[in-house]
């Protein structure tokens, strides 16, 4: 395809766009949450130690001081014997209290951990829970819109939620949240239990009963009006404080199918409910069960129906990024490489071919500019901290480009096998790129140990002249 014709197409104006908003979005998980990101630090990983089972979360946000009070219970077993202190990510949230079984725990703030002290050794393999009652007055991490009734969450979860916040770190959630009553809600999971309370306040109630990455933890809630379809075995939803039923239908007229080719693909069909929401602003975020967007956003594919690379990139991680999720952030590429290449996969089935390879070329043009210039990079990252904008297009272009030579490389049987395989040996579970190798030399019957240290492993060094030109300041 043509760059004049690129520049023309829809999905590709929409694939840009999706670039623009995903490098931020990489930004702000690296930058803003860095307690998430940090790698290989100078103090022990939050959780060092034990394996965190579950959340019993109780959140209530007050719109207007642009605040929150919150209580967690975090059951964990225990994994080292003689342990006698344990850390959580905590953001800025002000730490009032710590309890197990009703005993007062003592407890310090270190930066954005929280250390507590336990009344005695633990034994290996105990199961323990301790209660944490804080608040806080997030400045990221939960988006305060009390013009319109709205509050959500955006990533950083520790800056609203104590919690062991590290892709590798997987638990289930129960999850209440406290609102004014009249609004409309999402959060991660099903809803079990809706109760008003007094002073024109209701509760909402959610259980995740997937165990998942804390970082795709969250809820939304607003003066939404609200559509509804239904998939092969989801049930639909579509919110939105300024779209119409009809608008809102239009917008999200193509999430069922999505949800089928998805699940397809990973040989793993989605279940229950997805619920997609259009909020004051964002830069878009999947979560467990559900994704935002911003209203602009979905005012642009009302303008143009085919601007559907957003809504399938976060679709998408609904099985690559949330169910199978890297292992740690230096492998980053496992979740946005894939879901890259998982949305122009879908543009392939909705559009067309073309679609696709104008897709394909866009990632290729950012690869060539990265070895230009000398800043290309292995897909696996020693430490995923502070990263660049080159380092994030190394992780969601050149990630995707790399999915697609290794589906040129395999064949569309052997390939598309693969990712079935690896999709399904890995659901719920943290991976690292030695898994996806794993499953796809099993389904090709290939040896793609040069592949990977070529494309995943390493990077291309840089033109001659570009090396020249560095030498030469």
């Amino acid at each position: 395809m043509s760059q004049a014709t690129l520049q023309s197409n829809p999905a590709s104006r929409a694939a840009r766009g999706l670039r623009r908003w995903r490098w931020c979005m990489a930004w702000a998980l690296a930058g803003l949450g860095g307690a998430a990101f940090a790698q290989g630090g100078e103090a022990p990983r939050a959780g060092s130690g034990i394996d965190v089972l579950h959340y019993t979360a109780r959140i209530e946000p007050d719109l207007s001081a642009r605040s929150l009070r919150g209580q967690v219970a975090i059951r964990f077993q225990v994994l080292a014997a003689g342990q006698q202190q344990i850390d959580f990510d905590a953001g800025e949230l002000e730490i009032e209290s710590v309890r197990e079984g009703g005993q007062a725990l003592g407890f310090e703030k270190l930066d954005q951990r929280l250390r507590v002290k336990l009344a005695a050794p633990a034994k290996a393999g105990q199961r323990r829970e301790i209660e944490i009652a804080y608040r806080g007055a997030p400045k990221f991490g939960l988006e305060f819109h009390p013009e319109r009734s709205e509050v959500y969450t955006v990533f950083s979860t520790s800056q609203w939620l104590v919690c062991v916040d590290a892709p590798r770190e997987r638990a289930t959630l129960d999850l209440s949240l406290t609102v004014p009553s009249g609004l409309k809600a999402v959060g991660n999971g099903r809803l079990v239990a809706r109760n008003a309370l007094g002073g024109h306040r209701e509760t909402y109630r959610w259980r995740q009963d997937l165990a998942m990455p804390s970082y795709v933890y969250g809820f939304a809630a607003g003066r939404y009006r609200e559509a509804g379809g239904s998939g092969e075995r989801a049930e639909l939803r579509y919110l939105s404080a300024e779209m119409s039923v009809p608008q809102l239908r239009k917008v999200f007229a193509d999430t069922a199918d999505m949800l089928r080719f998805f699940g397809r693909r990973a040989g793993i069909r989605y279940t229950g409910t997805y619920t997609q929401a259009l909020v004051a602003k964002t830069i878009g975020q999947e979560h467990a069960g559900f994704a935002l967007m911003s209203e602009s956003y979905g005012r642009e594919v009302l303008a143009q129906p085919d601007a559907q690379a957003l809504i399938a990139h976060e679709a998408a991680h609904q099985w690559w990024g949330n169910a199978v999720t890297c292992r740690d952030w230096n492998e980053f590429w496992l979740n946005e490489g894939f879901a890259n290449f998982m949305a122009a996969a879908y543009l392939q089935h909705r559009y067309g071919e073309a679609a696709y390879r104008g897709q394909v070329e866009g990632w290729k043009r950012r690869l060539d500019k990265l070895r230009e210039t000398g800043k290309d990079h292995a897909l696996i990252y020693e430490r995923w901290l502070k990263p660049s904008a080159d380092d994030r297009a190394v992780v969601y272009q050149k990630g995707a480009y790399v999915l697609h030579l290794l589906r040129e490389e395999l064949g569309e049987r052997a390939f598309w096998r693969g990712v079935r395989a690896y999709t399904r040996a890995h659901y719920g579970h943290s991976v690292t790129s030695a898994d996806l190798r794993r499953a796809m030399e099993r389904a090709s019957g290939r040896d793609l140990g040069g592949f990977f240290a070529r494309w995943v492993e390493s990077a291309e060094p840089a033109p001659a002249r570009a090396a020249a030109g560095a030498s030469g300041r």
